[in-house]
């Protein structure tokens, strides 16, 4: 049964919660819905009493019955089941209402909770914690978190249950309510045992189908590069070799919460079948009559069933605090981007400065080291250099969206750790290689990062990018729906969206991480053409593998193994036949004009 667990290891945020911790916890969900508790309370204890006297009823009619039969007797104790019976129902039905009013607004907070944990977590943790995975937690162990409140309120009507029982049960013969009593601790100690069984099996039941959610929406995620490759079998497989090790974990699963209430019963019907054979035998000498005999064997078919559903309260229990488990540790994962304090920049200027920078995404693999660089406020800095030499990486430190374990970052001379990330990030303007767009229209995309702005002002500043000749080639001009992460549009309209976006924004620190290297040469054209209004006044940080991005740039810094190695303007690097030079003729000299002119010629 190993290979059936391989892969299905806590997340590195994953931590163990003891039961005492998880339950004060989630009473703190429920403090403020104890007011409908408090009465859902009170209904369970109305139906509980209504349902033990339907047997006491019952067994005094039957004894009135057999002294003097009355059809006025029979009419009223008619009369009174009826009644009791509609109180029970009355009583039934407000609970299950009061419940699942409380169950909804938990869930519904606690959702609201855990998305806002999942909104505040550094990129870094999604670069190491699968997307389908995060979504598993919110959605469904949110929702399997109800079966702890469903179940305190069960474990309360059956415990009053049994202890109205058991008074009836001695009310009747004490004798056999001591056999009776003698068997619970056997019961509660089997049930017991199960627990902390229960509590792994459901773990591992939630880890696979969460697994089962990622595989699924990353496969609906690449269905476009698995049909390009022809690898929709392959998928299938791996489809079905996780869904086949969820169905032996679910199945194993299911088999211990099935085998606990056979196991209890089978124990409370050897012990029934003893204490109705010795209540015959009292009825036949005469110390019981014929409806104590019926109420105490009604007493006591009626008594194991809540007894055996309180012994497998906490093995049933680990469901939900399984759930909870995973919910509070996403809720309460460390961040790793950690500031000191909320301040904010009155003038914001945008000047950036790197000192002795230490920088690395896994501990053994330095990006940056010792890195020291300024930019100042209004420059453009082009950074070149080899995949992996560190270009991205700087504009993700600036962006503030990872933690470097060394050195300082300054923003106009302010530690970046101290500032108030939200109002500084509404200074960034960032456009990446590839654009997420979200479903709506290109208008309601444009005006992201700005909800409030009037169509009229959306539409100037589409204007600006390409003098707006893009526009004229949707479908629907700005009205155009984009589709499923920009589905509906070309790569190069979802680059002139975006950079439209950030226009919009007006940020002082825009960062330009290689926004042409997916575009045509007529969309790079456009794109060019809003790029001096974008950089225009601000800070601008050019991450690009096009040389129209980077000649036109105040500065150039070279790096190479996030070390740089040469800084200047194009023509100055060109001439100094260094690194630049190297990587001009070998990426970059084909997309220059007198390349493409000597080719022509």
């Amino acid at each position: 049964m190993g290979f059936i667990m391989d892969g299905l290891d806590a997340e590195e945020y994953d931590r163990r919660y003891n039961d005492r911790e998880l339950i004060r916890r989630i009473l703190g969900y429920f403090f403020p819905e104890s007011r409908r508790m408090i009465i859902a309370s009170v209904m369970v204890i109305g139906f509980t009493i209504a349902g033990a006297l339907l047997p006491v009823i019952i067994s005094r009619v039957l004894d009135d019955i057999q002294a003097d039969i009355q059809t006025n007797v029979v009419w009223l104790s008619t009369l009174i089941l009826i009644l009791v019976g509609v109180m029970s129902w009355a009583f039934r039905g407000l609970r299950s209402w009061l419940v699942h009013i409380s169950v909804g607004n938990v869930t519904l907070q606690l959702r609201d909770d855990v998305f806002r944990a999942v909104m505040k977590r550094d990129l870094s943790f999604y670069d190491e914690v699968p997307t389908g995975k995060v979504v598993s937690r919110v959605a469904s162990d949110t929702q399997a978190f109800s079966s702890v409140v469903t179940l305190s309120v069960e474990l309360l009507a059956q415990t009053l249950y049994v202890v109205m029982l058991v008074g009836i049960l001695f009310s009747v013969h004490l004798e056999l309510t001591l056999y009776t009593i003698a068997l619970m601790p056997l019961i509660l100690g089997v049930s017991w045992g199960f627990r902390l069984i229960a509590r792994k099996t459901v773990t591992q039941s939630r880890r696979i189908n969460a697994e089962v959610n990622q595989h699924i929406q990353e496969t609906v995620n690449g269905i476009r590069v698995i049909k390009t490759f022809r690898q929709e079998n392959a998928i299938y497989e791996e489809f079905l070799a996780v869904n086949r090790r969820s169905f032996l974990i679910n199945l194993r699963n299911g088999f211990v919460f099935s085998s606990i209430f056979p196991i209890l019963i089978t124990i409370a019907g050897l012990g029934t079948a003893m204490i109705v054979y010795a209540g015959g035998l009292a009825a036949q000498a005469g110390s019981l009559t014929t409806g104590e005999w019926y109420l105490f064997i009604q007493a006591i078919n009626a008594f194991w069933f809540p007894l055996t559903s309180i012994a497998s309260f906490w093995s049933q229990f680990q469901l939900g605090l399984a759930a909870s488990e995973r919910v509070f540790a996403l809720i309460d994962a460390e961040p790793k981007v950690k500031q000191t304090d909320s301040l904010r920049l009155q003038q914001f200027q945008g000047q950036i400065r790197f000192e002795q920078v230490d920088f690395a995404y896994l501990e053994q693999e330095p990006v940056l080291q010792d890195f020291s660089l300024t930019i100042a406020a209004g420059e453009t800095l082009a950074l070149v250099g080899h995949t992996g030499s560190g270009k991205s990486s700087i504009g993700k430190l600036v962006a503030r969206f990872y933690e470097f374990q060394g050195g300082s970052i300054f923003i106009d001379g302010t530690d970046i750790r101290s500032l108030d990330l939200e109002h500084y990030r509404s200074q960034l303007g960032i456009v990446t290689q590839t654009p997420f767009l979200f479903s709506g229209s290109v208008r309601d995309n444009i005006r992201y990062g700005q909800p409030n702005a009037a169509d009229a002002e959306v539409e100037r500043i589409a204007n600006l990018v390409g003098n707006g000749d893009w526009i004229r080639t949707l479908s629907d001009g700005l009205a155009t729906e984009v589709g499923e992460r920009g589905s509906h549009i070309s790569m190069g309209q979802r680059q002139l969206v975006a950079l439209a976006r950030v226009l919009l924004q007006n940020p002082k620190i825009v960062i330009l991480d290689e926004a042409t290297a997916n575009v045509d040469p007529l969309t790079e054209t456009l794109i060019q053409e809003g790029l001096e209004t974008v950089m225009a006044d601000r800070t601008a940080i050019v991450i690009a593998h096009r040389l129209s991005t980077i000649k036109n740039s105040d500065r150039i810094i070279v790096l190479r193994e996030g070390e740089i190695i040469e800084t200047g303007d194009h023509e100055d690097l060109l001439a100094a036949q260094g690194h630049y030079a190297e990587l001009y003729n070998t990426y970059f000299r084909h997309q220059s004009l007198e390349y493409i002119h000597s080719v022509v010629v």
